[in-house]
């Protein structure tokens, strides 16, 4: 019986072929939701306009399109340093880019929420504290898939002024 089944499929061998794979194909993300991953990572400096003049140092993260390549949801942590008293702003934008990412210029512009501390925030009753942000942009490619960025940043309602300067990537397409 085995010798039947081992001379049977040694016969159909020279007849069957390995079936190609064929990847599927990608679906358009226009109006499917919002469609998750990392689509670009920046580095920004800066400074801080109001009280003490501090040196903004932060990171971004371009970790979603909402229902179309040119939304996303940026989260970005920053950090002040310039007097005694560190303070931090973990932050959440909605981010409106008017071109797409492969354009030489690409201007934006966002809003969001953050949330503000200081190393101490027992000595102030303010902290921590829930800022409305607002931020102001453009990129503008240095390299493939790497670009600088300036932006404004309006946070604590536009009573804060920060300017960066930084760089990005882009994911390619």
């Amino acid at each position: 019986m085995n010798r039947a089944v081992l001379v049977f499929a040694l016969a159909m061998a020279g007849t069957l072929k390995a079936q190609q794979f064929v990847p599927p194909e990608e679906r358009s993300s226009a109006g499917s939701g919002i469609r998750v991953g990392l689509f670009g990572f920046g580095s920004r400096l800066g400074v801080d306009f109001e009280g003490t003049n501090e040196v903004i140092v932060s990171v971004t993260l371009d970790a979603a399109d909402v229902f179309t390549p040119q939304v996303r949801l940026r989260p970005s942590l920053e950090i002040g340093i310039g007097d005694s008293l560190g303070s931090y702003v973990g932050s959440l934008e909605l981010m409106y880019r008017f071109t797409p990412d492969s354009e030489i210029a690409v201007p934006y512009v966002g809003f969001g929420l953050g949330m503000w501390f200081q190393q101490r925030c027992s000595g102030n009753p303010d902290c921590p504290d829930l800022w409305a942000q607002f931020a102001l942009g453009f990129e503008l490619r240095m390299r493939d898939q790497i670009n600088w960025l300036l932006e404004y940043h309006g946070e604590n309602g536009l009573r804060r002024h920060r300017f960066l300067i930084g760089l990005t990537t882009r994911r390619g397409g």
